[in-house]
């Protein structure tokens, strides 16, 4: 499968994403990890983009599609991707509309994961994370065994600084202004699969009938 999917912050791209890959085998692309793993391998334009990132400034477009187009040609991208978080402006989304052309890639859909504001500020809210290996707790429905401290490695679990109220929703008004017009963008191309996302096991049922997996 090669799909976008779309979505605010806490709608559920990474829960979706990792249910999708372990159907047939595509890979996950964000740009943050394709840009931490040029930088890593140290190529060419790992290094100009590392350099921006030190800086604290945002990676260039122009850099972010250089580094894309590389990450798509590799081999593990033949059995499928799955484009998590991009392209985030109207810009990105011209510019790789030109890149998957230039590599003769045919997208089979744009997924759109819609949740209600106030789902995703609950979501996020009651979200807790490990310092120290990364693990992810929900105060709700997933809580750590002890309180404050992480199931797997001890670490300490924490409220993240951009997961209060205020940080969300400040980053939900960023998302609203700047990628929620992709929405309408796709929808134009007839490319656009909008699905309730309150339920990801729902989400992942529609994108497996609409591609024909059994």
């Amino acid at each position: 499968m090669r799909l976008i999917l779309l979505g605010a912050p806490g709608a559920g791209k990474g829960t979706v994403a990792k249910m999708l890959t372990d159907i047939d085998g595509s890979v996950q692309i964000s740009t943050g990890d394709i840009l931490r793993a040029a930088v890593k391998e140290g190529t060419e334009l790992g290094k100009e983009a590392q350099g921006y990132m030190e800086r604290g400034e945002l990676v260039p477009d122009s850099l972010i599609m250089g580094i894309m187009e590389e990450r798509l040609q590799q081999d593990d991208c033949k059995q499928g991707f799955l484009l998590d978080g991009f392209p985030r402006t109207i810009p990105q989304a011209e510019e790789l509309d030109k890149l998957l052309d230039r590599l003769g890639i045919t997208l089979d859909g744009v997924v759109n994961l819609n949740v209600p504001r106030e789902v995703i500020l609950d979501r996020l809210t009651t979200r807790r994370t490990c310092e120290d290996c990364g693990a992810i707790y929900n105060v709700k429905s997933n809580p750590p065994k002890v309180e404050g401290v992480c199931d797997k490695c001890g670490g300490k679990v924490v409220q993240r600084a951009d997961e209060t109220e205020e940080a969300i929703s400040k980053r939900l008004d960023v998302f609203n202004e700047q990628t929620a017009p992709l929405v309408g963008y796709y929808e134009k191309k007839g490319m656009l699969w909008d699905i309730n996302a309150t339920s990801s096991d729902e989400v992942v049922k529609i994108i497996k009938e609409k591609l024909g997996i059994a």
